[in-house]
Formats: C-alpha cells, sequence, structure tokens
C-alpha cells in the first residue's frame, strides 16, 4: 500500500471515530491542523465552589439564564463565519468575569455539537484553576515562550466537553507577550484547529491593565461584564472607549438588584443585554445573582454607540 493510500484510509478511519489523532504542537500561522474526537477522561473534576451553578446546580432557574446566554451567544457566533474565539473582560477587577467565563463555558460544553477550550488569560490573577480544583500547571506561558506542545498543558475537565488551558508561569510583564507575534498565531490556530470548538478567553480587566484591549483585536468577539455597586459609568465609558475596536458581543449586567414589587426587598439577579456599547441588560431570575439573560436598555448617562441593538 503507497503512503497516499495509508494517509487515504486513516482519515477514513478519522471520520468514523475509529481513529483518534493526537494533539499537535502549535502549527504555523495559515495552517489547519486536522479535526479531532473529543476523549473523556476517566474521571470528572470534582467541583464544590456554589458559584459553578451550571455544574453543581445544573437544573435550578440561574443555570438555565447561563442557557439562554449561551443560546445568544451561538446563535451570534454563527451570523456570518464562525466567530467561536470569545474574550471576556469588564472595566476593573471584581466585577465576576472568570465566575461569567467559567459558567458560559460549561455550559456550551455540555451542547453535543461542541467542545470548549477554555483559556486563563488573566496572568494578572489567574483563578480559573482555583474554581475548578486543579493545581496550577504548566500552561498558556510555557506554550508560547517554551514551545511546550499544547498537549502537555491542557486539563480536561470531564465537564461535558470542556478542557482548561492555565495560565502556567506568572509574568513579570504580561503586556509584552499579548502583544506578540507568538500570540496572535496562538489566536489563530486555536480558532482553527477544530470547526467545532469554542474558545474562551479570560482576560485581564480593560481600565488597570492593557491586556484586554490587544486580544480584542484579534479575537471574533468580546463579552463585556458589568458589575453593579463596583464600577461607575464612567469606568464603563472608558473602558468601551478603550474597546472601541473591539467587536462587541453585548453586556452582563452582573449581581445587579430589584426590587419586588410586592415584598419591597431587593433580589439579586445577572442579566445580558444587547444595546450597543451602552447595552445594558435587565431581566433574569430572582435569587442567586449568578447568572442570566435578559433584554438591551440604555441607561442614562452611559455612552450610546449608535448601533442597533443585535
Amino acid at each position: 500500500m503507497s503512503r497516499i493510500e495509508e494517509a487515504l484510509e486513516k482519515a477514513a478511519r478519522l471520520r468514523t471515530g475509529q481513529e483518534i489523532a493526537p494533539d499537535i504542537p502549535l502549527s504555523p500561522a495559515g495552517t489547519m491542523a486536522p479535526a479531532s474526537t473529543y476523549v473523556m477522561p476517566e474521571q470528572a473534576l470534582s467541583i464544590t465552589n456554589e458559584l459553578i451553578v451550571t455544574h453543581k446546580e445544573s437544573n435550578s432557574a440561574v443555570a438555565e439564564e447561563y442557557r439562554k446566554l449561551k443560546s445568544i451567544i451561538v446563535k451570534l457566533s454563527k451570523e456570518e463565519s464562525f466567530k467561536n474565539t470569545l474574550m471576556i473582560t469588564s472595566s476593573v477587577a471584581c466585577e465576576g468575569k472568570s465566575i461569567t467565563a467559567l459558567n458560559l463555558a460549561i455550559s456550551l460544553a455540555q451542547e453535543y455539537d461542541h467542545s470548549v477550550l477554555l483559556v486563563d488569560g488573566d496572568l494578572r490573577k489567574p483563578s480559573l484553576h482555583r474554581y475548578l480544583g486543579v493545581a496550577q500547571t504548566p500552561g498558556l506561558v510555557e506554550c508560547l515562550m517554551d514551545d511546550l506542545p499544547m498537549s502537555q498543558a491542557l486539563v480536561k475537565t470531564g465537564i461535558g466537553k470542556l478542557t482548561l488551558l492555565p495560565t502556567g508561569r506568572r509574568l513579570e510583564n504580561p503586556v509584552e507577550l499579548f502583544t506578540s507575534k507568538k500570540m496572535h498565531d496562538f489566536i489563530h490556530e486555536v480558532k482553527h484547529r477544530y470547526p467545532d470548538r469554542f474558545v474562551i478567553i479570560d482576560t485581564t480587566p480593560t481600565l488597570p491593565f492593557a491586556e484586554s484591549r490587544y486580544l480584542a483585536r484579534i479575537v471574533d468577539g468580546t463579552i463585556f461584564i458589568v458589575r453593579e455597586g463596583v464600577c461607575t459609568l464612567s469606568n464603563v465609558a472608558h473602558a468601551l472607549e478603550e474597546l472601541k475596536s473591539a467587536n462587541i458581543f453585548g453586556v452582563v449586567y452582573n449581581d445587579a438588584t430589584r426590587r419586588s414589587s410586592d415584598a419591597g426587598h431587593y433580589f439579586g439577579y445577572h442579566g445580558f443585554g444587547f444595546g450597543g456599547y451602552g447595552g445594558y441588560g435587565y431581566g433574569g431570575s430572582y435569587g442567586k445573582g449568578y447568572g442570566g439573560s435578559g433584554y438591551g436598555k440604555n441607561v442614562q448617562g452611559a455612552p450610546d454607540s449608535g448601533t442597533t441593538p443585535k
């Protein structure tokens, strides 16, 4: 049998799932690695953090709100070409971007049609490994700076088809890495390696650090987190001005309060809105303020991009 015939036979086995292609090191920009069947690990991670509601309380109203958010993202990502590389950021720290990234990633990974690569791109304060209860291991930094094969850095969670790429070792100046050609090539590679995969990247807040501003230019879309009581309208306006070249999918209005007409109390909820740069979400479920899908609404005093709500 010739080498061409052997290659054709192997490709046929891959298509039918009889053979699994190995994960390979990053390939040069402009090339695409072959698709691969996702292989579940023998044991799923044991997650104890209550904020990971899409895994801990998958039948709850809050988890359902994340599924609504997931549905919106899937629809937006497939309007034209597959916009599968998404960045999660916020104005300042402590707005819930990492929790949103993780719950959204789990919700996507639980679908039959999608696998998800969750990248911890917050090299200043990595947290995804802690939420998932795993040790900080070699990751993104080693893949880009030391040419570590990505297969040796990935952590398969066993939660749907979700894989984590942690940050790896600490860097003194992460901006230099995010502005490098290696980062650009990395995003290109993970975007095109598997045709059914979403890549969710948790990154730094926009105002105190520059990394997200550079990354926003090379990913397909950005999801912007706004937490009530933490950032100001001025923060939001300034951050969105810094991200004006980004393709902003929408704004997640996080940990908001809403007065009950019956009891006069406030309940936490989490909304997702589409209203251009000034689109705050309202709506969602009463109870824990962790997840939700709302409706676009421009808040007085917020900047309005003049775009049509998506």
